[in-house]
């Protein structure tokens, strides 16, 4: 099969994955946020932000090295895999004896069995990862789509039912583990390799070449993405928290479903092509104007739409949560473009670059939440998402020089997506406007929606009929495979 086919079938299973498994997240994410307070979400953030720290360092970009290299021994994987185990184990029996530490640290006793229990997580990957990494060298995003599906569902089973018996935050920890535990064992039982017990030190320093600058890259994009998290949980509260962290969660949802579905495959897709410029070339302007016809729109509706999508989805417990979601969807307008600059980087094998890159960003977003925390909640949103803008120039200039690509052919491709998106935000907020005193807030969101979608499809036709037939084109070949596998 050659590697399109393969890529194409690759985006087919991990839309599967995305889409499920992110849809089934949200409606569980919807469920909990009517049971819950928003204190329950900032405690979970906060450990959360704990956990997710020092889980970057499981990994050390080993998963990557494996995607990412033409020839794979089987000591390679031995190696990531044990090495993984012994700091997976390591890195839990930490995080019980610092928990104190960190509860003390936020002021919030609270925190310390809730880490205890999710520092089992470090020892869960510890077993995944290797395995995901085989995976997705074969495109075979089919078992990551299950092993996504039923790991939503039992976790958000298990996760409802104890929010519905009053266990409160309790139930969002029993969520995550269940989650990883199944997914452990899909992937074990999908995969037919066994690791070997033997590690080499010419292969651990192989990997580690390659991966010590993914983990330095994580590590700084951990700071990058969790500054404000951490400033607002220190300054000004769990409960304040909770609002931020249900924003930020809808923009990392609507991120994945937008992005993650041809992100995953990109880098597969890339280092198979990375020595075929022409052809790289090609699939990145593909995949970044197909992103963007779908992430514009979606992010700017949303932007018109919050109020009512707040109040519909959540609850009106929620409404501080409105103003802090609109600016964080800002961010998820580049987030949906960008986000394939670090999957060239890596097919390139220029981890080194994505690093700098990373660095830079994070001393921009902790420079600016800093200053921006004595004005609160809102101006920490509004430094997030400058610092993400100040940044892109430069990483779009770096992929321009690493794959030959002129920066005006690249904007090129975000034109027509953008003002057709422009049009439609005028066409939502004009219906809304003239139907104010006429609908209650829920039938105005699908009147406008609908109004919106019509008004957008109608602007891309007229404005660009190629990239009208291409994206008919893409939605057929998307219904077609979807007839053939219910066959």
């Amino acid at each position: 099969m050659s590697i399109k086919k393969k890529a194409i079938k690759g985006v087919f299973w991990s839309v599967i994955q995305n889409w499920g498994s992110q849809t089934g997240s949200l409606l569980v994410f919807l469920i909990l946020a009517r049971l819950l307070q928003p204190k329950d979400f900032g405690l979970v953030a906060l450990s959360n932000l704990f956990i997710t720290f020092i889980n970057i360092f499981i990994t050390q970009g080993f998963s990557q090295a494996l995607i990412q290299r033409q020839k794979l021994d089987q000591e390679h994987l031995d190696t990531a895999f044990w090495t993984q185990v012994a700091i997976g184990f390591l890195l839990t029996t930490t995080s019980f004896i610092t928990a104190g530490w960190v509860a003390n640290l936020f002021q919030e006793p609270q925190l310390i069995p809730l880490i205890k229990y999710l520092s089992v997580i470090f020892f869960l990957n510890a077993f995944s990862q290797v395995q995901i990494a085989l995976i997705k060298r074969k495109f075979a995003f089919k078992t990551l789509a299950t092993r996504a599906l039923f790991g939503i569902f039992m976790g958000g089973f298990v996760g409802v039912v104890m929010a519905i018996a009053g266990f409160g935050v309790w139930s969002l920890v029993a969520q995550e583990l269940v989650y990883q535990g199944v997914g452990i064992i899909v992937l074990w039982r999908a995969s037919d390799w066994q690791p070997r017990f033997r590690v080499s030190s010419p292969h651990f320093e192989e990997l580690f070449h390659f991966g010590v600058h993914v983990l330095g890259f994580q590590l700084v994009n951990f700071f990058n993405q969790r500054t404000d998290t951490l400033l607002i949980g220190y300054f000004l509260g769990a409960k304040t928290l909770g609002y931020y962290a249900i924003a930020q969660r809808i923009l990392q949802v609507m991120t994945q479903l937008l992005v993650g579905t041809t992100n995953q495959v990109a880098l597969s897709t890339f280092s198979r092509l990375q020595t075929d410029l022409n052809r790289l070339r090609e699939a990145f302007y593909q995949v970044t104007q197909l992103t963007s016809l779908i992430a514009f729109p979606t992010f700017l509706g949303m932007i018109a739409m919050t109020p009512e999508l707040v109040i519909l989805l959540f609850g009106k417990q929620w409404l501080p949560a409105i103003p802090i979601m609109q600016i964080l969807a800002l961010a998820g307008l580049l987030r949906s473009v960008s986000f394939f600059n670090e999957s060239v980087f890596m097919a390139m094998d220029k981890p080194s670059w994505r690093f700098r890159l990373g660095l830079l960003n994070a001393i921009l977003n902790v420079i600016a939440c800093l200053v921006a925390v004595r004005w609160g909640l809102m101006a920490i949103a509004v430094a997030y998402v400058i610092s993400d803008y100040l940044v892109f120039p430069i990483s779009q200039w770096a992929v321009s020089q690493l794959i030959q690509t002129p920066i005006l052919t690249y904007l090129r491709q975000l034109i027509v997506p953008l003002v057709c998106a422009l049009i439609m935000v005028v066409v939502i907020l004009a219906v809304k406007y003239l139907l104010r005193d006429l609908l209650n807030s829920q039938a105005s969101l699908v009147s406008c929606t609908v109004m919106g979608a019509i008004a957008y499809g109608l602007t891309i036709r007229w404005l660009s009929p190629k990239l009208w037939q291409q994206s008919l084109e893409l939605a057929i070949l998307a219904i077609s495979r979807v007839k053939s596998h219910n066959l």
